[in-house]
């Protein structure tokens, strides 16, 4: 078959994928790729073949096909390829036409940790690839949602991933198609960066949360805390032994919910409130964020306490 014939096969099952997104097309496709020495291109198209639930013929047979093409020249030049963690797709350029998205990373050895995550979208008209790099790229669990946060026509591009810190905390960014090409929309260390707190205890089991970027202020009843705890920065008259500040930690959840039911999503942000250390904690930070046209702005924030026994 001379290079024609491979263009257009590749063509016809590009078109197919497509139309049906059939695991069999996917597994043409990369048979076809590896005749024509796309060996790069017909692997990460056997990783998106097994990501189906039931992959054509078989998963058996595609992990076999993959294991045909590591040769020891291959292995040589591909010495360690990033696997595709999750894969979704969506009309992410918002020209009618389904593209697909995934994260690619290196596993650790008997580890559940990733590193260097990257998003790649491939263009469903052009078969283009975009690789985007972020600053942190390291983590657990990475995922991916695919959504509309900015009105534009097409899904926007919502990635995260645990940090597998002490503090439960995630890094997060959204990325959206504009003036043709992928944009980052919210970053989760920016965010930090700008809503910032001040945590101070206060006399008769209280906690103040003063939140500078919106210029409020919350008043935490901590006596659900419990006695012990209690008695332990406080004397009987519920006057502070010595003072103590706390802080709101980095983001520990980021989760996309259409508020409004008008197929337009939020952001609802979490942040943990710690007291006299980071396991210490006396609530949670809610912000409600929404796109405005040129970025996420905060809708309302509200914190919310753990409950104590009656």
């Amino acid at each position: 078959m001379d290079t024609n014939d491979f263009h257009k096969e590749l063509h016809h099952y590009y078109t197919k994928i497509r139309e049906t997104n059939h695991p069999y097309y996917w597994y043409c496709l990369a048979n076809t790729q590896a005749r024509a020495g796309l060996t790069t291109e017909a692997m990460q198209t056997i990783d998106m073949a097994l990501s189906f639930h039931n992959p054509y013929p078989s998963k058996h047979k595609l992990l076999e096909m993959r294991a045909g093409m590591q040769s020891a020249d291959s292995r040589q030049i591909h010495p360690n390829r990033p696997t595709i963690v999750t894969v979704k797709r969506g009309d992410i350029d918002g020209d009618g036409i389904q593209d697909n998205v995934f994260l690619t990373a290196y596993k650790t050895p008997n580890s559940p940790f990733w590193i260097d995550i990257t998003l790649v979208v491939q263009n469903g008209r052009t078969h283009h690839y975009d690789h985007i790099h972020f600053k942190n790229n390291s983590g657990y669990n990475p995922t991916l949602f695919l959504g509309n946060f900015t009105g534009k026509k097409g899904d926007d591009i919502l990635i995260v991933m645990d940090t597998g810190g002490s503090g439960g905390t995630i890094y997060a960014y959204n990325y959206s198609y504009m003036n043709g090409q992928l944009r980052q929309i919210f970053d989760s260390d920016a965010f930090y960066d700008s809503f910032k707190y001040d945590v101070t205890y206060e006399n008769q089991y209280r906690a103040k949360v003063i939140s500078y970027h919106l210029r409020e202020k919350y008043i935490l009843d901590i006596t659900y805390k419990g006695k012990e705890y209690l008695s332990e920065i406080y004397n009987p008259q519920g006057i502070l032994k010595t003072p103590i500040n706390g802080w709101v930690n980095p983001l520990s959840g980021l989760y996309p919910i259409d508020f409004n039911r008008d197929h337009l999503f939020e952001l609802q942000a979490y942040q943990r409130i710690a007291g006299r250390y980071n396991a210490d904690s006396l609530g949670t930070v809610l912000t409600l964020l929404k796109w405005n046209g040129q970025e996420f702005g905060p809708e309302r924030q509200t914190v919310a306490i753990f409950d104590g026994e009656l």
